[in-house]
């Protein structure tokens, strides 16, 4: 891309279309606007130091978080959609980039929290790659390292749920320890993030379908049929209600009028 057209371009915007990208599961546009996102910072970033160079003052640049969180962010999202895409090498390589990310020099307090917290992202993301690429000997590392990072557990969850669903594993265990670890701190799942939760729900739902719990997988159905109303997302909700009606003979009457209530509301 020319700098000419790479000035013009703000890096928040472009983060912003990039989440976006990743809310419709646009795999293809998530990849292009990660390499936007990249080429734009590098522009900024040779600019500063052409400038520094010469002893001239860097022209300002109004950006909304430190330079650095920007390289680490294109390869966090170009890294996730080729792991969405099935390119396991390709997205392990991209947690590489942005795992030690201090190269980039005069890194004040607020650019080396960046560098830890995309180091942090980089050691979840990692067993997250691992086990939902089937790895499952990593399965109780991993659950170890989530009982000692609570922020990480819905996360977590997901990602577990959803390789046991593709991988046929037997969880009942690991989603045991994980919610009397949650009981005994006193502590619930946090559900501000209603996209990661409407997912956990989701698998947790295929889950217990898959374990002959029907009515258990109805319970989870109807609260991610619920976050998928929150979210305006219709793909969620119609596949929400797909797999809710391979299930209602199984539903108990109660959980039926739950679910006629909900659609009703929603209307």
């Amino acid at each position: 891309m020319r700098k000419s057209i790479l000035k013009s371009l703000k890096p928040d915007i472009i983060v912003e279309m990039l989440e976006m990208a990743v809310a419709f599961e646009s795999w293809n546009k998530v990849m292009e606007r990660a390499d936007m996102l990249y080429q734009c910072v590098q522009s900024i970033h040779e600019e500063r130091q052409e400038h520094h160079s010469k002893g001239m003052p860097a022209p300002h640049i109004h950006i909304e978080r430190p330079l650095i969180y920007y390289y680490g962010f294109s390869h966090l999202m170009r890294g996730m959609a080729h792991q969405k895409m099935g390119q396991v090498d390709l997205a392990r390589a991209c947690i590489d980039q942005y795992a030690e990310l201090g190269w980039l020099e005069d890194l004040d307090e607020l650019g080396m929290q960046v560098v830890q917290e995309f180091r942090h992202k980089a050691q979840v993301n990692r067993y997250a790659l691992e086990v939902e690429a089937g790895q499952g000997e990593l399965l109780e590392e991993f659950v170890n390292f989530l009982l000692e990072h609570p922020e990480e557990w819905l996360a977590g969850l997901k990602v577990i749920t959803e390789a046991a669903v593709r991988h046929r594993w037997q969880i009942d265990r690991v989603l045991h320890m994980i919610e009397d670890q949650m009981q005994g701190v006193g502590r619930e799942i946090d559900s501000s993030n209603n996209d990661d939760m409407y997912h956990y729900c989701y698998q947790r739902a295929l889950y217990e379908q898959w374990m002959g719990r029907a009515q258990k997988a109805v319970e989870f159905i109807l609260q991610a049929i619920r976050l998928a109303d929150k979210l305006g997302l219709d793909r969620f909700f119609i596949r929400c209600i797909g797999l809710l009606e391979s299930l209602r003979e199984e539903a108990t009457a109660e959980q039926i009028g739950l679910y006629r209530g909900m659609l009703e509301e929603m209307k």
